[in-house]
């Protein structure tokens, strides 16, 4: 279940995006974390569903709309059409421009207004430009960002385009949680033994052994060794006796992960943890997954396994006050264990965002 999708280089795009943007109205983010966050990608789709017809989303609370032009490529803009701001996603797309359904405006994909049905032959007012979002297309998943500050890349996942791999798009998970609070779940190594006791956790196994936390550029890196199976119940068996897991962690601030499991025979799993902020306390998780092991079994075990993974995480992460991810050390206990979720909360501080950080 291959799904192929082409890496366009953000530094090779450029958009007529402002580098500074008004805040969405409503917005559940304080302004400062707000600008923060808009200049980084984020999933807001799945490269399948987006088609010649407009696919509305949200991000950071913009209400945003893409479309597929004729030539595979995307365009994107914020949900709205400036003459009575009806979302241009109640319309349709028809040679290569979205129509409103409210008086029938036509924008081209760089957001220019081309014709006004009311009056075909009159003069159309520069007020009556979209505002056209970068979007390019990764690992199955439609990104963009809402503030273009000069190039960033995306998280990486090489595999993806790896044909000694198999590549699996299981379904999003929508979350009533803050997109920091699932991210730093995600790299928790010592709630195995106890959040996911029915998929792999080992209870009589908890303790978390030293590990180490490298910066990167753009994040860090965790490596992790215990002796916790990545099985699931039903094949803890296959484990060799002492056999020492590796899990790295690859942090991409803000809100991306991968995860990569060495499995007995030198079998690699790898897991893209993207969680995309809706709203301040609203997340919609995508989580492409390539193996290069049991490339011919059958793909249903593997939605199944993740979705129950991922529904554990859920039911804490839903439930975890304060909501917000407290950035401020002293507002929380830590523990040695913590040492990823310590550098992740320094990480998303230095990105300028507040120590009551609201996502």
């Amino acid at each position: 279940m291959a799904t192929t999708t082409t890496v366009v280089p953000a530094s090779s795009l450029t958009w007529p995006v402002p580098a500074t943007a008004t805040l969405p109205r409503g917005c559940t983010f304080s302004e400062s974390d707000w600008r923060a966050l808009a200049p980084f990608w984020y999933p807001i789709a799945f490269s399948h569903d987006v088609t010649d017809k407009p696919y509305a989303a949200r991000l950071l609370d913009e209400r945003v709309v893409v479309y597929r032009l004729s030539n595979g490529s995307l365009a994107a803009a914020k949900d709205i059409c400036y003459h009575r701001g009806a979302p241009l996603s109640l319309g349709w797309v028809a040679n290569d421009e979205i129509i409103c359904k409210y008086h029938g405006l036509r924008y081209d994909a760089t957001g220019r207004c081309t014709c006004i049905p009311a009056h075909p032959n009159g003069a159309i007012s520069p007020r009556l430009h979209l505002q056209v979002l970068p979007a390019q297309e990764a690992f199955g998943l439609v990104w963009m960002r809402l503030v273009d500050d000069g190039p960033r890349p995306l998280p990486a996942m090489d595999e993806w385009s790896n044909p000694d791999y198999l590549q699996v798009l299981p379904n999003d998970v929508p979350m009533n949680a803050a997109a920091g609070r699932q991210m730093e779940g995600f790299l928790d190594v010592s709630h195995f033994a106890f959040v996911h006791v029915d998929t792999f956790g080992e209870l009589n196994n908890p303790e978390v052994p030293d590990y180490t936390v490298t910066k990167t550029l753009g994040g860090f890196v965790a490596d992790y060794f215990s002796t916790v199976s990545n099985y699931s119940l039903g094949f803890k068996h296959l484990n060799p006796p002492g056999f020492v897991w590796h899990r790295r962690f690859e942090v991409f601030y803000p809100f991306t992960a991968k995860l990569t499991v060495t499995f007995p025979g030198g079998g690699k799993l790898h897991i893209l943890n993207a969680a995309s902020p809706v709203s301040a306390r609203k997340t919609r998780l995508f989580v492409p997954i390539c193996r290069n092991f049991d490339k011919d079994a059958p793909l249903q075990a593997t939605l199944d396994f993740n979705h129950l993974v991922f529904d554990e995480d859920k039911d804490i992460v839903e439930q975890q006050y304060p909501e917000d991810l407290p950035l401020d050390l002293h507002a929380e206990a830590h523990f040695p264990a913590d040492r990823s979720s310590i550098a992740y909360r320094r990480g998303l501080a230095a990105l300028g965002l507040g120590r009551n950080f609201t996502a």
